[in-house]
């Protein structure tokens, strides 16, 4: 037996605000969550698999349209024309109640859509197979659905179908929360978990519980490669292999760190980004993928000033750099560095300087105050959706408070 476990399709995900940046590939990257679907069929199809799980979030929210709706259903087709069957559960965000727009009574009969209202089981004797699973009913489900799943069908693989964030994790709403010993416990073989954006074996013995993670990456959150998991079985309903595939072919978001320690000055940090840059482009094997970069120089260096106070010209010259290869794209440079190690910040700057640092160093130790300061300013009301959620984020606010401080001070010392 073969599945194929996959979550958190987000087909179609809008991403919006890309339009605003100057040579970003924004049809390549709204368009990847479609390649990636169809690079999960064409995996099933070549693999010959028993089934295929979809552990929620199939759909980023409502569709402004039914052409979300269509694509999908002409997917699930080309799997029913392979004898293929599909278990899938809505999640926090194609939840019922968040889909106004529906195309479920046309869906193909291979395509088995668990209800939300309670758990269900499907059990299909000729392929060896029972397949539990709840849906979300609301986006907000913040009770535990794993502890009601009924017990497992005797004599077959038993595989539990659930939107969850576990115990938590950083970045993701706490749905549908439960431990990892009321998985464990209930006895199935396979827990085909969606929900965390990110490939985690959560347990691996005689049960596996498995986030696959998601299947195209969608911001520079996202960050490497992203795909689904094909799950060996044997004859005795044993697990016997796990196996990542990528299916992000179409595009793919990048994190690149670079150690400036050794840079003097902006000439020196461009060519170690671009260094680095073309070492990490050039590895890849997919002739046709997008590549989006976030990067992030860090370390102390002698260049810290002029990294805060010319921000935006050496970003601009690495997107000048990135546009002479027709596959890649700067998003955002991040500056995570520090003045040399030899010259303390104290022995350069004035009271305003020092007071400018450490109410800096204040913000970042109490996450309770930077999160009154930055909530409390009003400006957040103002900001579109997605960037108003990344600011929610404690370390991304920890890191722009920092970000902050730094341009301040670097503006300081242009004043002297």
């Amino acid at each position: 037996m073969k599945l194929l476990h996959a979550a958190d399709l987000h087909v179609d995900s809008p991403l919006r605000g890309l339009s605003r940046y100057e040579g970003a590939p924004a049809e390549q990257l709204r368009g990847a969550t479609r390649r990636a679907l169809e690079n999960l069929v064409d995996l099933a199809l070549a693999e010959e698999v028993t089934a295929v799980l979809l552990a929620g979030d199939v759909y980023d929210g409502d569709w402004p349209d039914y052409n979300t709706g269509l694509f999908f259903t002409r997917q699930m087709g080309r799997l029913r024309a392979a004898d293929i069957p599909v278990y899938l559960i809505a999640g926090n965000h194609d939840a019922q109640n968040s889909m106004t727009r529906t195309l479920t009574l046309s869906l193909p009969e291979n395509v088995h859509y668990f209800p939300t209202d309670r758990p269900d089981t499907v059990v299909d004797e000729q392929r060896g197979l029972a397949v539990h699973g709840q849906g979300f009913a609301r986006y907000d489900i913040t009770d535990n659905l794993a502890v009601h799943y009924p017990p497992p069908v005797s004599g077959l693989f038993n595989v539990g179908l659930l939107h969850t964030a576990l115990g938590g994790r950083e970045g993701h709403e706490r749905y549908a929360p439960c431990s990892l010993d009321d998985l464990v416990d209930r006895g199935y073989e396979y827990w085909a978990l969606g929900h965390v954006h990110q490939r985690r074996v959560e347990y691996d013995a005689d049960v596996k519980v498995v986030f696959p993670g998601n299947v195209q990456g969608r911001h520079a959150r996202e960050a490497g490669p992203k795909g689904c998991t094909l799950v060996t079985v044997d004859d005795r309903h044993r697990v016997t292999g796990l196996r990542h595939h990528d299916l992000d072919t179409a595009a793919r978001w990048h994190e690149l760190r670079v150690d400036v320690r050794g840079a003097r000055d902006l000439t020196d940090v461009f060519g170690l980004v671009a260094e680095q840059l073309g070492k990490t482009l050039d590895s890849d094997t997919e002739p046709d993928r997008v590549h989006a970069v976030r990067v992030v120089a860090e370390g102390p260096t002698d260049a810290h000033e002029a990294l805060h106070r010319d921000h935006e010209t050496l970003l601009n010259e690495l997107r000048s750099l990135a546009a002479q290869r027709a596959d890649t794209w700067v998003e955002k440079l991040r500056l995570e560095t520090s003045p040399p190690e030899e010259r303390s910040p104290a022995d350069h700057l004035d009271d305003l300087g020092g007071t400018l640092r450490r109410v800096g160093e204040q913000l970042g130790g109490d996450p309770a105050l930077l999160r009154e300061v930055v909530e409390g300013s009003g400006v957040l009301a103002r900001l579109p959706d997605e960037l108003r959620r990344e600011l929610r984020d404690p370390e991304r606010q920890r890191a722009l408070a920092a970000e902050a401080v730094e341009l301040l001070l670097a503006r300081l010392e242009d004043a002297r």
